[in-house]
């Protein structure tokens, strides 16, 4: 039996769908979120559905001692992780001026502070098993982008983040990967309070799986997938332009001046 996946942001979205994935795959799956009675209809379902074994950790990933809490918990079960799914992440939309305070400190803690140290705590395992890290980034982290511009910045740092790893762990076997989906149809537009994340096409959650896996199948992937032609375009043209056009385009394009 494949080695055990543990997935944050497990309870809905990009998140539930890697679980299914990786179930039907084999794989024992480790689901992390805070809404525990999702993460039981979920696990009971993949129990029922592929015959493995689903664990599930209730865990309020903007407590800055959840990464170290989870790693505990999965020693003390004697689970051995195979396999890193971040995929736990909120964004906020509005001028920087007008954000609420904690909402920023939330939102850079589950974003970027808790994937990193759960990362860190899980990425010796993942090495010895020569299994899988995959982080979800996002289309947005390719610029900044005015008006959201906490959530482009968390996700250029686990862009970046992702990148490096990748690089540094070359020729142990582990397999690497930023993710960055465009819109999607998840709950994300709900819990950001605005739809002005959804410039360009939305893709289903089976859109970005479907990319997600065929970069870490193919035989040499990419530290970085960026889900749609469109969105490939666009991440380049964000690298290539000068700053100052950058900074304009982005900014009409989620609405602002």
């Amino acid at each position: 039996m494949p080695g055990a996946i543990v997935i944050t942001g497990a309870s809905s979205g990009i998140g539930a769908g890697f679980a299914r994935r990786y179930a039907a795959r084999g794989h024992d799956v480790v689901l992390v979120a805070r809404r525990a009675d999702r993460l039981d209809a979920l696990a009971e379902e993949l129990r029922g559905l592929h015959r493995i074994d689903a664990t599930v950790l209730a865990v309020d990933l903007t407590d800055p001692a959840a990464p170290a809490a989870i790693a505990a918990e999965l020693a003390q079960r004697g689970i051995r992780p195979a396999g890193l799914v971040n995929s736990a992440g909120f964004g906020t939309a509005s001028a920087f001026a007008d954000e609420d305070a904690a909402r920023v400190a939330a939102e850079v803690q589950v974003n970027v502070l808790a994937l990193t140290l759960l990362t860190r705590e899980l990425l010796p395992d993942l090495i010895a098993a020569r299994g899988v890290l995959v982080n979800v980034s996002s289309n947005a982290g390719h610029q900044p982008l005015p008006g959201l511009a906490v959530y482009a910045a968390t996700k250029a740092y686990v862009t970046s983040l992702t990148e490096a790893i990748w690089q540094e762990t070359r020729g142990t076997g582990l397999k690497v990967l930023a993710l960055c989906p465009g819109p999607t149809e998840t709950e994300f537009f709900a819990v950001a309070g605005s739809e002005t994340f959804k410039v360009g096409a939305t893709k289903s959650v089976d859109d970005v799986l479907d990319e997600a896996f065929a970069a870490l199948d193919s035989a040499n992937p990419s530290p970085v997938r960026t889900v749609g032609a469109a969105n490939r375009v666009q991440g380049w043209a964000a690298r290539v332009s000068p700053r100052r056009l950058r900074l304009r385009v982005a900014a009409r394009a989620v609405g602002g001046a």
